[in-house]
C-alpha cells in the first residue's frame, strides 16, 4: 500500500513539473527515434527489390504527370493493403518496390473510386477511351468529371530526355541509351507503324500501340492510357510471395 503511494506521488510531481516532464518526454522521443532510425545506417535499402520493376517509360512518365496534373489521386488510391477485403476486391497486396521509382508516390489518401494500382490490362483501351471521355456511359453511378479534351491535346515532344535526367539524379536508373531516346521512345510506343524493338529493349513489358484510337498523332489519351494500362502488370506476385501475409 505505502510503495502505491509513493509511485502515486512521484507520477504527480512529474507531471506537475513542467521542465521535469518535457525533458523526460524529450528523453523518451529520443531513445524512440535512435532505436528505429539507426539500423538504417547500416543497410543498403529500406526497400527490397522485386523482380520486374522498372522505370516508367517516357509515353507513361507523361501521362503519370497528367494524371498528377488532373489531381486524379485525389479520388483515386494506387495502395492496395494487407487485408482480405481489399485484396480480394482489388488484387495482390501493394508491395514497397512498386513505388521505389515514384516521385512523389500516389498512394492517396481517400479512395471516392476505386484502387488503381491493379488497373493494368483489366480493362480494354476502348473502354478507358469511353470512361475518361464520358466516365457515365460505361459506369452509370460515376461522379468522376470527363476528360474528354485530353484526346484533343497532342503531346508536347522534346524535353524528356531533361525529365529523366532529373529522375536519374534522384535515384531512378535510367541509361544514357534510355535518356538519350527519351522523345523518340514516347513516339515510338504510341506508333501504331513504328518499331517498338528498342524501346521494349530498355522497356520490359513495355505495351506498345495506339492507345487513344486516332494513329495520326499521340495525345494527352494516348499517355493517361499508357500509364493505367501498365499499372500492376510488372511484378510477378506469385514469385514475389506477395500472397503471404507480411511478417
Amino acid at each position: 500500500m505505502t510503495s502505491t503511494t509513493e509511485r502515486a506521488f512521484s507520477h504527480k510531481k512529474l507531471e506537475r513539473n513542467v521542465t521535469l516532464l518535457g525533458l523526460c518526454a524529450l528523453g523518451a522521443v529520443a531513445i524512440g527515434g535512435i532505436v528505429e532510425i539507426a539500423p538504417l545506417f547500416w543497410i543498403d535499402s529500406t526497400v527490397e527489390k522485386v523482380e520486374g520493376m522498372r522505370p516508367y517509360t517516357p509515353l507513361e512518365l507523361t501521362g503519370r504527370n497528367i494524371y498528377m496534373r488532373e489531381g486524379c489521386y485525389v479520388c483515386h488510391s494506387q495502395m492496395i493493403r494487407p487485408f482480405r477485403d481489399e485484396v480480394e476486391r482489388y488484387g495482390p497486396y501493394s508491395l514497397a518496390a512498386e513505388s521505389m521509382y515514384d516521385h512523389p508516390f500516389q498512394w492517396g489518401s481517400k479512395r471516392t473510386g476505386p484502387d488503381l494500382a491493379r488497373v493494368g490490362g483489366r480493362y480494354s483501351d476502348e473502354w478507358h477511351r469511353a470512361h475518361l471521355k464520358n466516365p457515365r456511359s460505361v459506369v452509370p453511378e460515376s461522379i468522376m468529371p470527363p476528360y474528354a479534351f485530353l484526346a484533343e491535346r497532342p503531346v508536347k515532344v522534346g524535353d524528356m530526355s531533361g525529365h529523366l535526367t532529373a529522375l536519374s539524379r534522384v535515384g531512378v536508373p535510367y541509361t544514357k541509351e534510355a535518356i538519350a531516346a527519351a522523345d523518340a521512345d514516347l513516339v515510338a510506343q504510341a506508333d501504331p507503324n513504328g518499331d517498338p524493338a528498342l524501346l521494349k529493349t530498355r522497356y520490359p513489358k513495355a505495351q506498345a500501340r495506339d492507345f487513344d484510337g486516332n494513329p495520326n498523332q499521340v495525345t494527352e489519351l494516348d499517355a493517361v492510357i499508357a500509364y493505367l494500362q501498365m499499372l500492376g502488370t510488372l511484378v510477378d506476385h506469385q514469385k514475389a510471395k506477395a500472397f503471404e501475409q507480411p511478417r
